[in-house]
């Protein structure tokens, strides 16, 4: 009996041991709080058995034993071990570490860990991102990656963001390419920051070069955030802003403007100054027409997000609204932008999975005229004694046309009441604030679908299939309004004498990107010391455009619902057009990496690129690169050293592409129609544009990483320049021909620093980066020797399109000074005339000896800083953002202060010369010529600035029936900006300052909400 119980007691022992010993398959998903972690290393515990989660956070192990233990680790996050416990799936929630070096980046078309990479890239931080509230996620990059520049070109509601990483390299487009979820993009206007997971900025040619003919400008890499397995959580985001302008200048008031005048005139002619007799007119106005223009705005901003999943499907869905009322008066510059997201992933089986990214967007811009010949422009110039709106008793008063014109016209006289030479006006910004109607709307669907298929282990093989297609239609519909000046045509005498005739234009059209990707990925370690991993792709591309324009005008009815083409004239001013372009990509690429014991590090890539928008002959560009690494921090003769976390030296060598050509510019154009003949000039040699770059890096972790170092020296030479070239006359009025023709050079240390302390209640981090950039024009196209524009010039040895000029130095005080310095003769000039430097040394101050180069419109350093703090249920955040060694012309202040129309000034002009020794720095006012019409060093001013960016307390409440958690906050962005610029906005975009839309300062308060 005894022996049978022993015996029993045996058996079910050795099974339960056997079991305990049987080998399993175990799958599972990594995720974090925002969603899936693909790149997350998952590895038995004890052994060399592991593996990486796959772009949807999923991993399988086979031959794991039941009693295992798997090790979950991934940068950026604490490391994580869970026993298998006999279970066959296996979830891993990580929670973040700001000391792990672990973390895995998307680097292309695989991932890799941050603590490999041997190419330049940033990883930004996208919590901080989501601080900066922007309609567009570009501009909430400004500042937080070194090597890169944000700046918009206007501050009205939807403007266009420009982005330059490292340096301008080409005569043309500069913008960045833009990969989201793998689908290409140049614009990411259409995301919300929300709806972003990951963000990483390649900059050398090292990291860019895998995407080959389009990375010679860098590229932007985003993730969106996908679903988790668990129960739907929902999230509301919500915040509302009031937004005022700022940094205006302080314009002269009627009575200073009156005496400013007065003393013009004084300064320019004799007799009897017919200003000092308009004195204390009574229908003068006192306008302050900056103060009239602008009203405070709001912007919104709401997002709803649900995501869940069981064990095999994930999904998230997302809707965000976007609303922004400008700062104009009237309610024409608006910006509202719907978003709808969809985000589902299947694991159809043990090795193969499906998953789709959707998008869908709509948004609505309405546009005033805010650059160039602007009504801010016009603001600055009205005279305040108009002002803004008739008085009803005057004949040409009407309820549907208020505002004052050019001013006090009246229909029986050309110049009664007031002399239009006395005061030479502009339009009334706000009559063209009230009549602007200028509308454009985009759809867009913008997303992928993918399917991967695990061929063994370590081999998977995914094909991705993206669509990028936007439908758009720009409205505009002039109306008549103004005062009679007795001009137009026969047909339209009597009308006002803005947009005469009144007119509608209409384009509508639609762009449709279709991109084909297929990769196959080897990832394998080898005897635990041996990491190699391979990469080859395909990829095709095809784009088509079209569109379809018309025009009508003399609408009999204007009011909204008549405001279509076939309600206005039929047989005059009658205009029609279309057209439609394409293109085609197809690529082949391909990667490499090996790293031994951690610490040596070598990567190459190559990537043939075919594009159709170059001839037969010069079709393919091959891109190559090569990077290495040294971790000398895990070498033996550094290892006693405790303070010394992490030190890698990196470097890398490659060449990446430009294609940003019209379509089809390597072929002659003809000329149809009524006049056929040539229209273009064909180049079959035309070849790609190629930026090869050298990078050397250091990456230092100090105190257990809690001060993170990276540094970088670059070189990035950009040969054959695509550039147009017109040709002579005598060949006709012909289109220039695209030529490679030119070397530009961009050269710069870049540096970023990072602190974080954790250790106790109060948590708190610092972050500081800064770029220095040199620009230079190396080489021009024989028969382009430089590029000429009345303001800014390209020649080598120059940085482009660098502002010439004159370069004055002082104020002529008397008529002595004036015949000892101009020897050669004195012409006009007079005592309080600008004094400009003469270069040659002749006595005269001609064009040809004595213009320079004045400044340049690309900045020496780029810079930013922000805290960031933690204590209990409260944080706090502050972003500074800045350049340096930038200038910029600034026309408003050459048309304001210094011309020789009556237009308004800005006080600056109370401390203008009047009388030897008053001053050495502002000439005389006048209503001729005091040097002012010359393009001069007083115009291109300093636009280097520091702004303080954003800043942001916030509160989390816990413990909420009905909720997770629930965090409120109030931000500031754009709240101050220490400048020494005379313009607007010293950030503004653009070689040229008109006088643009400023960026307004905002104060906003917000909620988020998780049930």
């Amino acid at each position: 009996m005894k022996k049978k119980l022993i015996y029993k007691i045996f058996l079910l022992g050795t099974l339960l041991f056997g079991g305990a010993l049987c080998a399993q398959t175990v799958t599972g998903t990594v995720s974090d709080t925002n969603g899936v972690l693909p790149g997350v290393n998952v590895v038995v515990k004890g052994s060399t058995s592991g593996t990486a989660t796959d772009f949807d956070g999923k991993y399988t192990i086979e031959n794991v034993k039941s009693n295992a233990v798997l090790v979950f680790s991934y940068l950026g996050y604490i490391t994580k071990e869970i026993p298998v416990n006999g279970l066959r799936v296996v979830d891993a929630v990580l929670a973040e570490d700001s000391q792990s070096l672990d973390e895995i980046v998307l680097v292309g078309y695989s991932t890799m860990k941050k603590s490999t990479l041997t190419g330049a890239l940033s990883v930004v931080d996208v919590e901080d991102l989501n601080k900066a509230k922007t309609s567009n996620v570009a501009q909430a990059l400004q500042g937080k990656v070194a090597g890169v520049r944000v700046a918009s070109s206007s501050g009205a509601p939807g403007g266009n963001i420009e982005v330059t990483i490292r340096g301008v390299g080409t005569i043309g487009n500069n913008n960045p390419l833009y990969v989201v979820d793998g689908v290409p993009s140049l614009d990411i206007s259409f995301l919300n920051q929300s709806d972003i997971k990951s963000m990483s900025v390649l900059k050398d040619a090292a990291a860019a070069s895998i995407y080959g003919a389009r990375a010679s400008a860098g590229v932007v890499l985003i993730t969106t955030k996908s679903g988790v397995k668990g129960k739907t959580v929902l999230e509301a985001n919500y915040w509302y802003g009031v937004q005022n302008a700022t940094n205006l200048p302080k314009m002269l008031n009627a009575n200073q403007y009156m005496d400013v005048t007065e003393k013009a005139w004084n300064n320019t002619y004799t007799g009897t100054n017919p200003y000092t007799a308009d004195k204390g007119r009574s229908d003068f106005g006192n306008t302050n027409w900056l103060g009239e223009l602008f009203e405070p705005g709001k912007s919104q901003n709401l997002q709803l997000t649900a995501s869940g999943g069981s064990e095999n499907v994930q999904y998230l869905m997302s809707l965000g609204y976007y609303g922004e009322d400008g700062i104009v008066v009237y309610d024409n510059d608006k910006f509202q932008r719907i978003n709808f997201r969809t985000n589902i992933n299947a694991q159809l089986t043990d090795k193969f999975k499906i998953g789709s990214n959707l998008q869908l967007s709509y948004s609505i811009q309405d546009k005033v005229p805010s650059t160039g010949e602007s009504l801010i422009r016009f603001a600055l110039l009205r005279a305040p004694v108009i002002p803004v709106y008739k008085d009803v008793t005057d004949p040409t008063y009407s309820v549907e046309d208020p505002f004052t014109d050019m001013p006090f016209f009246t229909p029986t006289g050309y110049d009664q009441a007031l002399n239009r030479t006395m005061y030479e006006m502009v339009g009334n910004p706000i009559a063209q604030a009230y009549f602007s109607d200028d509308q454009t709307t985009r759809f867009q669907t913008f997303g992928n679908i993918f399917g991967e298929y695990k061929l063994m282990e370590d081999l998977t093989f995914r094909s991705n299939v993206g669509i990028d297609l936007s439908f758009y239609h720009d409205k505009t519909f002039n109306e008549n309004y103004g005062d009679d000046d007795g001009g137009g045509s026969a047909i339209d005498q009597g009308l006002g004498r803005r947009n005469r005739p009144n007119n509608l234009g209409e384009l509508r059209g639609e762009a449709f990107t279709f991109t084909f990707s297929n990769t196959l990925n080897y990832l394998k370690t080898f005897n635990e010391r041996h990491d190699f991993s391979a990469m080859i792709g395909t990829e095709l591309i095809s784009n088509y455009e079209s569109f379809i324009g018309a025009s009508r005008s003399r609408f009999a009815y204007t009011v909204d619902e008549f405001r279509y083409l076939d309600y206005g004239g039929s047989t005059l001013d009658v205009r029609n057009s279309g057209t439609a372009t394409e293109y085609g990509l197809f690529s082949v690429f391909g990667s490499t990496s090996y790293v031994l014991d951690g610490k040596y590090m070598l990567t190459a890539n190559l990537r043939a690129d075919a594009s159709s928008r170059f001839s037969e002959n010069n079709r393919w560009g091959y891109f190559p690169s090569i990077s290495a690494g040294w971790k000398l921090s895990d070498e033996e003769f550094l290892s006693e050293t405790d303070w010394l976390s992490n030190l890698k030296l990196r470097a890398s060598w490659g060449q990446v592409g430009n294609q940003n050509i019209d379509d089809y510019s390597y072929l002659e154009l003809l000329r149809a129609g009524d006049i056929p003949g040539k229209e273009r000039f064909g180049n079959p040699d035309l070849k790609w544009e190629t930026s090869t770059q050298q990078n050397i890096g250091v990456d230092v972790g100090l105190f257990n990483n809690k001060v993170a170092i990276n540094a970088e020296y670059y070189v990035k030479n950009t040969t054959d320049i695509l550039l147009p070239v017109g040709l002579p006359g005598l060949h006709g009025d012909l289109q220039p021909t695209i030529v490679n023709a030119g070397e530009v050079s961009n050269k710069g240390f870049e540096f970023s620093a990072n602190y974080r302390n954790s250790d106790n209640e109060f948590k708190y981090s610092l972050n500081a980066n800064f770029t220095t950039l040199k620009n230079n024009v190396e080489k021009l196209h024989p028969n382009v020797p430089s590029i000429v524009t009345d303001k800014y010039r390209t020649v080598v040895g120059e940085a482009l399109n660098s502002y010439y000029g004159y370069k004055m130095i002082g104020i002529y005080q008397n008529q002595s000074e004036i015949d000892s310095y101009l020897t050669g003769g004195t012409g006009s000039t007079q005592p309080g005339d600008i004094k400009f430097k003469d270069i040659n040394g002749d006595g005269k101050i001609t064009p040809d000896f004595d213009r320079e180069f004045i400044g340049s419109s690309i900045p020496d350093l780029i810079y930013g800083f922000a805290f960031n703090a933690e204590y209990k249920k409260f944080d706090f955040s502050v972003f500074f953002q800045g350049v340096s060694g930038v200038e910029k012309y600034n026309d408003g202040k050459k048309i304001v202060d210094y011309d020789t129309r009556p237009f308004n000034y800005t006080t600056a002009i109370l401390g203008s010369w009047d009388g030897e020794g008053s001053t050495n720095s502002m000439p005389r006012v006048a209503f001729n010529d005091n040097g002012s019409s010359n393009v001069s060093s007083i115009f291109v001013e300093d636009a280097s600035y520091l702004r303080l960016q954003n800043i942001e307390l916030g509160y989390t409440l816990n413990g909420i029936k009905g909720f997770q958690d629930m965090r409120l906050y109030v931000s500031g962005r754009n709240i101050f900006t220490s400048t020494n610029y005379t313009g607007l906005d010293p950030e503004v975009s653009g070689l040229i300052d008109n006088g643009t839309y400023p960026s307004s300062s905002t104060v906003l308060f917000g909620v988020n909400v998780k049930f």
